[in-house]
């Protein structure tokens, strides 16, 4: 499989950011896990703070993968753009987030995107991303 990982705003800042929330990984740790645990398949990392710039990695990811995972980050409770380029895809997408939502401030509760998405992990830190890649391998298997 070859996979597209979205990252949005401020999660270039990981391991930098509230270890509580977020954990002690960075980006590019996470990256470097996914990689190991997975190297029969093929990955593409993307991580950027602009909403347009997710949006236009979303519009053309059917054209080369087979899945993506997404983590927007606080776009996940703003972006209806982001959710409409998600819900156009027909792609299979899980979306991720490492905290746990529910235990956030009342602003996280309202997720926008992730109802467009197969489903979603949250409070998981960086094994939502494994957990991830898992998932899409048994989505596309129809073994889910």
């Amino acid at each position: 499989m070859k996979i597209l990982i979205l990252n949005g705003p401020n999660l270039n800042l990981l391991g930098k950011r509230d270890k509580s929330h977020y954990g002690e990984h960075s980006l590019s740790d996470i990256e470097n896990l996914v990689k190991d645990e997975f190297k029969n398949h093929l990955f593409e990392f993307y991580q950027s703070n602009s909403e347009g710039e997710l949006v236009d990695q979303i519009q053309k990811a059917e054209t080369y993968f087979d899945g993506i995972i997404i983590n927007p980050g606080g776009y996940a409770h703003t972006s209806v753009a982001i959710r409409d380029a998600l819900n156009e895809s027909n792609l299979p997408k899980i979306e991720v987030h490492l905290s746990n939502l529910a235990k956030r401030e009342e602003f996280r509760q309202i997720n926008i995107t992730a109802s467009v998405c197969d489903g979603y992990l949250s409070g998981f830190k960086h094994l939502g991303y494994l957990a991830a890649v898992y998932l899409l391998e048994k989505i596309k298997q129809r073994t889910f």
